[in-house]
């Protein structure tokens, strides 16, 4: 009887200290521990399609599926405005009213995404893909960025490298080119296609930036820009390995009123 206790006893701690090892490996040294957050997803089936194919994710009448990033509402800082998603820095003149970044709540990993949007006078939004839900960190930095921005009037269009702050870029790594954004207040038309690893940015009919995911050009990026493993280890750690799973559609709380609209993805 002792025999086999001892035995039992020595074989589960044999079988802790392997998971211990296990989840300590899964992380490289000098990478913070990090936690995803396992909430709610939507049916995507339940959605309509339009006439490409594509599920209709936003109609201008309803936030069904949309949710706060790490939350489980839609935090009042996101409305629905003449058939537009907009953010609102002060909506109904409360600056303090809770904001942060919006989701579709469902994950997609090959995918064509199209949107409309327009910018306030020097603002600055942004589109995530293929994003995680990490506890106490944000969207950015699991997901690569679309950037929108007014391009005449906000100082992030003079920073970074030849232009990669600037509306459609693959923000902080590859400039949008050609670079034909129309000025704030009016409507641009954007798409953005992943197609097993392999990314391209549409603007206003033109594509604009094109990149492979989880390859070493794309690590290489990720080491020249903010989110190299030197500047931000966590980041570059999540980055280097995004598309590996399928992730979340997310828009941007950057303080600056922005809208959203006839947003549709088509599964590929």
């Amino acid at each position: 009887m002792k025999k086999n206790f001892f035995y039992t006893l020595g074989l589960a701690m044999l079988l802790s200290a392997t998971a211990c090892i296990a989840q300590e490996q899964s992380t490289p040294v000098g990478v913070p521990q990090y936690e995803l957050n396992d909430l709610s997803r939507v049916d995507i089936s339940g959605f309509k399609k339009n006439a490409d194919g594509a599920y209709v994710i936003f109609d201008g009448s309803s936030l069904n599926g949309w949710r706060g990033y790490n939350k489980s509402h839609v935090p009042a800082k996101w409305s629905i405005e003449d058939g537009t998603l907009k953010f609102s820095r002060k909506p109904n003149g409360d600056e303090k009213a809770e904001g942060g970044d919006i989701i579709f709540a469902h994950d997609f990993k090959n995918f064509e995404l199209a949107f409309e949007w327009k910018i306030s006078h020097a603002g600055n939004s942004g589109v995530f893909f293929l994003a995680k839900e990490i506890k106490k960190q944000p969207i950015y930095i699991s997901s690569p960025e679309y950037q929108i921005l007014d391009n005449d009037n906000h100082p992030d269009a003079k920073m970074g490298v030849d232009g990669n702050r600037k509306s459609a870029s693959l923000y902080d790594m590859i400039p949008a080119k050609p670079q034909n954004a129309k000025p704030a207040g009016e409507w641009n038309s954007s798409k953005i296609v992943v197609k097993d690893g392999k990314v391209e940015h549409y603007q206003n009919g033109v594509k604009v930036v094109e990149y492979t995911i989880l390859t070493p050009e794309w690590e290489a990026l990720l080491q020249s820009s903010k989110f190299s493993a030197e500047k931000w280890p966590l980041a570059f750690h999540m980055l280097k390995q995004v598309g590996k799973d399928a992730g979340v559609i997310g828009f941007q709380d950057h303080g600056d009123d922005v809208w959203y609209r006839n947003i549709t993805v088509k599964e590929l």
